[in-house]
């Protein structure tokens, strides 16, 4: 139905809120920069007439990896590929925007932790780059 596939992989190594804050400023500029159409957006309506907006029709897969050196491969195969993408980093936290900015403009390739990517492309070539990961579980597992 889809030719596109949308995927996040979150890094599990890091404290769930942080996970989730990650995975909720990805999304939220991946979002607006792609827009409604292409994300496939739609309103959902309760029999009281009640509209939940804009969620996406399209299956949304979080997946998970223990690894940050594997979270900037993934990144760069998606540049190379032309794979859409959104990432959060450890430069991005802490301080205003501003410092967060600064940190990491500063940050040499080999000091960024990579919290999270959120992916989108053709499935075939989103799936290949993603096969050998597993599904986001808590933490504790």
């Amino acid at each position: 139905m889809f030719q596109n596939k949308l995927v996040a992989v979150v890094n599990k190594q890091i404290e769930m809120g942080v996970a989730m804050n990650a995975l909720a400023h990805m999304c939220l500029g991946f979002g607006a920069h792609m827009g409604a159409e292409e994300l496939h957006l739609m309103d959902y309506e309760n029999a009281d007439g009640f509209i939940y907006p804009n969620i996406s029709k399209m299956p949304f897969i979080i997946l998970r990896e223990k690894n940050s050196n594997k979270i900037a491969n993934l990144l760069m195969k998606a540049k190379e590929a032309g794979i859409q993408y959104s990432v959060f980093t450890n430069t991005m936290t802490e301080g205003t925007w501003e410092d967060q900015k600064a940190r990491t403009l500063a940050a040499k390739p080999e000091e960024i932790i990579f919290y999270g990517i959120v992916l989108y492309g053709p499935k075939e070539i989103v799936t290949e780059m993603t096969k050998k990961l597993s599904l986001w579980r808590d933490n504790h597992e």
